[in-house]
């Protein structure tokens, strides 16, 4: 920026100056012309920004028709990949029926006990009981089915992860699998959920801890006396996220993501960045047996509620049982799919 002639200079005591004045006004001219132009362009910039934004956050919208065009997992994305060729396990001609830390048992389920194992491109019809660490599951089919079967069975686990995997009930009625993946004794830690597709279950997860990520879980199975989740704890204070899955439940009971306080308090639980439909109610959030003391650290965040089932969301609305005054408890950023508005804190 030009400074400020002294007063006896524009007096035209000094013939120089008075020669350059001339410029300077025109450089005056130039500035003031380009910055003109500056905002105009910085205008049109914010201008096609927000257009932008629109047109980003419209793109968002419906997400439940399609959620992978918006990035959230479906059967396009999750449990096994597509063009993976799978070995079965049993006792037939070209069937496995063991390997290094696990085996078919007599009894018809798979039983690993080996720390450290890792099952992989396995067709599974039988149950998987884990009773060691570090286990991991990857690009496995599991289907099985009946009263009271469970696909995964975690028994005083530790560091498990069950990735990519594809795991279902047999059909939707009396051959749903009952728990798609289940810790028996809600003590398993560390556990990884991430990629699977889970169908036909009347729960599709059912942890007190660990990482439920990335999950497409949907279309449940159901007969008389189910109570449907998508995932579900029972109580507990190890840390609980359940972030990035597309949960959808077709009927008009019982959750999506459901905190029970069935044998303890609820606390040190994250629901993030889901897209969420369907069910009695969308979430309960943790505050269901006051015996068992109040919920506290639930961060209920950045979850997308779309419409495919109910108006509402779930049959009876959105959320219940969440204590908005509990100590760290939080509500905030979640938005409808269909509309992109902020869902007020229950």
């Amino acid at each position: 920026m030009s400074t400020k002639p002294s007063k006896a200079k524009e007096d035209g005591s000094n013939k120089s100056t008075r020669q350059r004045a001339p410029r300077r006004r025109h450089l005056r001219r130039l500035l003031v012309a380009t910055g003109i132009i500056v905002l105009a362009v910085a205008g049109i910039t914010v201008g096609l920004t927000s257009l932008l934004s629109q047109k980003s956050h419209a793109a968002q919208i419906t997400c439940g028709t399609a959620p992978s065009s918006c990035g959230f997992p479906d059967a396009t994305n999750t449990g096994v990949p597509s063009g993976t060729t799978l070995k079965t396990v049993g006792t037939g001609a070209g069937q496995v029926s063991s390997g290094t830390g696990w085996s078919l048992n007599s009894g018809g389920w798979v039983a690993v006990t080996g720390n450290g194992a890792t099952l992989s491109g396995l067709n599974i019809p039988y149950g998987v009981v884990i009773s060691a660490s570090n286990v991991t599951l990857n690009d496995d089919k599991i289907v099985i089915g009946g009263l009271s079967s469970i696909a995964v069975s975690l028994r005083h686990t530790s560091g498990v992860t069950i990735q990519n995997t594809t795991i279902a009930g047999m059909d939707s009625g009396a051959n749903r699998v009952m728990t798609g993946i289940k810790d028996i004794f809600s003590d398993s830690t560390g556990l990884t959920v991430n990629h699977d597709n889970i169908s036909l279950a009347e729960t599709g997860v059912q942890v007190d801890s660990g990482l439920v990520e990335n999950n497409y879980i949907h279309d449940p199975g159901f007969i008389a006396g189910d109570h449907t989740n998508g995932v579900m704890s029972n109580g507990g204070i190890v840390p609980l996220t359940i972030t990035h899955n597309t949960i959808f439940n077709n009927r008009s009971q019982t959750d999506d993501v459901g905190l029970f306080e069935d044998f303890s308090a609820q606390a040190n639980r994250t629901i993030s960045n889901n897209l969420l439909a369907g069910a009695g109610y969308s979430i309960y959030g943790g505050n269901t047996k006051s015996s068992n003391g109040p919920t506290s650290n639930i961060v209920i965040t950045g979850n997308v509620f779309a419409t495919n089932y109910y108006p509402t969301g779930g049959a009876y609305g959105l959320v219940a049982y969440f204590n908005s005054s509990g100590l760290g408890n939080s509500f905030k950023n979640n938005t409808w799919d269909t509309t992109g508005a902020t869902v007020p804190s229950p």
